[in-house]
């Protein structure tokens, strides 16, 4: 999505905050409702026109460019059938991941069996979500917060599931780079409240350590996944061997 694309989008969510319809917005700049209609489809404006619209909206010009760059990096999570879009193809979800890790267009068709169309034809659908802006030269501005996830138990995370137990748990883990613990305990509702709490902690850790390490040579980062779960649970072997099935509430 272009600037000009943000701008206007983002003018038409404050006009409809502020409950202002197009008929009253062709009143303002007397003009018909189906030119300010036609304007708005082209995406076609003056500045003496923001500016009025800006006045209709009793703010400046200056304070909507601030309000469009601001909702540029604020999204935080995809519908489920956006997601479901990029699943739906893995070169392309590929691509959106590489792009998510901060690499380039290049490197991406350096990488992978991804030619350079199919990739810049990846690129602008993944503008066209909303996830990048598609810059000159094929350059990729994200559009994600910094706390940007993916839907729990959305297409995307179920397709990662998908393949936790065939691909990423198998091995020894015993490589330089790699660790895997199995810890059981009993826990209150109150203790487990707090483990996940710190559980976030660490994501938020693992998250500015991704931020940190952006800035590093491609050739000294690696691709790296981490995979934290916690429930009620016991082994379906144990399970079996209760004389009663285990109902109680947890709380």
């Amino acid at each position: 999505m272009s600037q000009t694309q943000h701008l206007i989008a983002t003018l038409k969510r404050l006009l409809k905050a502020d409950g202002i319809t197009y008929a009253r917005v062709a009143a303002h700049l007397q003009l018909s409702e189906a030119t300010v209609k036609r304007q708005f489809s082209l995406q076609s404006f003056s500045l003496q026109t923001l500016e009025a619209i800006c006045d209709l909206l009793h703010m400046e010009l200056a304070e909507l460019v601030q309000a469009a760059a601001q909702s540029q990096a604020t999204l935080r999570s995809l519908s489920a059938t956006q997601e479901k879009e990029l699943v739906a193809d893995p070169s392309r979800l590929l691509t959106a991941v590489c792009v998510l890790n901060h690499w380039s267009a290049a490197r991406i068709v350096e990488t992978y069996q991804i030619s350079e169309a199919q990739c810049v034809g990846y690129l602008v659908q993944l503008d066209r979500l909303g996830l990048i802006d598609l810059m000159p030269e094929n350059r990729v501005k994200l559009r994600i917060a910094r706390d940007f996830a993916w839907l729990p138990d959305g297409p995307i995370q179920r397709f990662f599931q998908d393949r936790i137990q065939s691909d990423f748990l198998t091995g020894r883990f015993d490589q330089p780079g790699q660790q895997l613990r199995f810890q059981h305990a009993m826990l209150t509702a109150e203790a487990s409240a707090r483990l996940q709490q710190r559980m976030q902690r660490l994501l938020r850790e693992f998250a500015e350590l991704h931020e940190d390490s952006k800035s590093a040579p491609d050739a000294q980062r690696y691709g790296t996944s981490l995979l934290m779960a916690v429930k009620p649970w016991e082994p379906q072997a144990f399970e079996a061997l209760r004389r009663h099935p285990d109902s109680r509430p947890f709380a």
